[in-house]
């Protein structure tokens, strides 16, 4: 398993962990001989550090895991292909609070691979799924690659947004310096919890006006 050489060059010893070694052994061999499908697909499964690489980082956006339906995830958190008709209703409800901060119009399609090709890091607390089983592969220990992808940002970035929506997404902020970065939280964008709080945090505008005042260019939502 590869990931693309900016986010190698950083992470570096890392990626020889004894712990991190096992994870990817335990990844390829879901992907190999899983009976359940495994999203995303293989190729796909490192396409967030692909379409932004670890020197082009200037927000990052931390979901759960990948969408469990076929045809959805793709590597990139809350994203969905752009062939996907009917939207998640997390990524919906992304879109209203979107487009009531920004006053953009809503989008037509679900696939973000232009925020992260802007430096939007769109990535998931677990990388993969099975089919139809929401939090199926929390158990293989994705946290000892993610948590690591947040420490060298954190340490070697300067002035990061780092949106955090969801408790899960919290725990992972726990371990950034926000005397350097900008870490904004928020309810999970999904309809159970979307109206306690997500709706209104005008994190985008904010994330914006941030990265201007660092001499940063805005994000074109």
């Amino acid at each position: 398993m590869t990931i693309e050489s900016s986010w190698a060059k950083a992470l570096g010893n890392r990626l020889k962990s004894d712990k991190m070694v096992r994870l990817f052994r335990s990844v390829e061999e879901v992907y190999e001989h899983n009976q359940k499908t495994v999203f995303p697909s293989r190729e796909n499964l490192f396409k967030a550090f692909e379409l932004c690489p670890f020197t082009n980082v200037k927000v990052v956006i931390i979901g759960q895991d990948p969408y469990p339906t076929r045809g959805h995830a793709h590597g990139l958190s809350f994203s969905v292909d752009s062939s996907v008709i009917n939207l998640p209703r997390s990524l919906s409800n992304i879109f209203k609070e979107l487009c009531a901060d920004v006053h953009c119009e809503m989008p037509i399609q679900g696939d973000l691979s232009h925020w992260a090709k802007q430096g939007v890091l769109l990535i998931n607390t677990v990388l993969t799924v099975e089919e139809g089983l929401p939090g199926s592969h929390a158990h293989l220990g994705w946290h000892h690659f993610t948590d690591p992808v947040i420490e060298v940002i954190n340490q070697n970035h300067q002035s990061v947004v780092f949106m955090l929506w969801g408790n899960k997404a919290k725990m992972v902020g726990d371990q950034i310096d926000a005397s350097k970065h900008l870490v904004l939280h928020a309810p999970h964008p999904s309809p159970l919890s979307a109206y306690q709080g997500f709706f209104g945090c005008k994190h985008f505008s904010k994330a914006n006006q941030f990265l201007v005042k660092q001499g940063k260019a805005p994000i074109q939502w």
